[in-house]
């Protein structure tokens, strides 16, 4: 009974670590960092919030892919480009920005602490 104890125990701790590590090929940047950047023309800025929450406040320059509808909507994108996520917090744009990496995209660039660490 204890080898199977610890068998769960090892799996949820993986699981765990697999969600906190930044993954390969993503980078992280904060707010600070995304104001000097904003003014690149070679950059793609998508915000994956809800339209509601998008429509409420935004950050200019952003478009606005609902996390759910970004699989249909990457075609949109150029894969050439590099791809900045923003959210609310920085959760569902790292869950993009894993989506766009198995998308077949190269350059992706998440924001940490999202739209609320803007203000």
């Amino acid at each position: 009974m204890d080898y199977i104890n610890y068998i769960i125990f090892a799996l949820i701790v993986i699981f765990i670590v697999q969600r906190l590590i930044p993954v390969k090929g993503i980078r992280n940047m904060t707010t600070a960092e995304l104001k000097n950047e904003l003014k690149d023309k070679n950059k793609q800025f998508i915000d994956v919030r809800t339209p509601g929450e998008f429509k409420g406040y935004h950050i200019n320059g952003f478009k606005n892919m609902p996390l759910h509808q970004l699989s249909q909507k990457a075609n949109q994108l150029s894969k050439d480009k590099e791809v900045v996520v923003i959210c609310q917090s920085g959760m569902r744009s790292q869950k993009a920005s894993k989506q766009l990496k198995k998308l077949g995209f190269k350059q992706i660039t998440n924001v940490k602490g999202g739209v609320s660490s803007w203000r």
